[in-house]
């Protein structure tokens, strides 16, 4: 019920009103059915600029961090995000991809969207980084469409470190949908999840138009929170 209040009432037209969304290839949004929504991940406002325009209602993955903090502002950041439909993900321990794919198949088992975001963290510069195989294994098992999306300046609005985000209008676009029968039975192939998961970036990447790094953006970062003390990253010009 909450879901719903957030995104016809509260939360909802007011990211519409302020950020005046253009929004291409709705179409290609199954009208029912499973399906799973896989997008470029730039800002902390992907997480309900998409939602919001959705007819349907999308379930994400998200970090347990947002459902762990301490104090009042943890405890209603948990509450927010579960009353928003996100299920709380733990991606540290060899368990957590396995966890990971279980829920997400256990969203798309009743016929829902599940929405992922295959580079596992917001990307800290603006590029599109190497995708997980996580979202290859759930495709082929789950024998789902995969609707590319492209979420095309909310960096801009709320690049990292940024809490209140900037009043500009963007873009979220949808590309057809993918289908991959062709690799059912495969998903335990490194060959085969790492074909589907280059296949599917490749679309983000055609969507949204980003330069593109062939490695993982957390061991980006991890690289360049060495050489970078305070933590903040710059945007890369282009």
């Amino acid at each position: 019920m909450f879901y719903y209040v957030l995104k016809y009432v509260l939360l909802g037209p007011l990211l519409r009103l302020l950020f005046r969304p253009r929004i291409e290839g709705l179409e290609h949004i199954p009208a029912e059915g499973p399906a799973i929504i896989a997008g470029n991940h730039l800002s902390f406002s992907d997480h309900f600029l998409m939602p919001a325009i959705l007819k349907r209602r999308i379930t994400f993955l998200a970090k347990a961090e947002y459902f762990t903090g301490p104090g009042l502002k943890g405890r209603l950041t948990a509450f927010f995000f579960r009353g928003a439909g996100q299920i709380p993900v733990d991606r540290s321990g060899k368990e957590a991809g396995k966890a990971a794919i279980r829920e997400g198949l256990g969203v798309l088992a009743k016929d829902e969207l599940l929405g992922i975001y295959p580079e596992g963290t917001r990307s800290h510069d603006g590029r599109l980084y190497k995708g997980k195989v996580g979202v290859a294994v759930m495709a082929i098992r789950g024998q789902v469409p995969v609707v590319p999306c492209a979420m095309v300046g909310t960096f801009e609005i709320q690049p990292p470190g940024q809490v209140v985000p900037r009043i500009r209008r963007v873009t979220i676009r949808f590309g057809e949908p993918l289908e991959f029968a062709r690799y059912a039975g495969l998903e335990n192939q490194k060959a085969a999840v790492r074909a589907v998961t280059d296949e599917i970036m490749y679309a983000i990447l055609g969507l949204s138009g980003q330069e593109y790094v062939d490695r993982y953006a957390a061991d980006v970062k991890a690289e360049q929170a060495k050489t970078e003390p305070t933590g903040k990253f710059r945007r890369r010009p282009r």
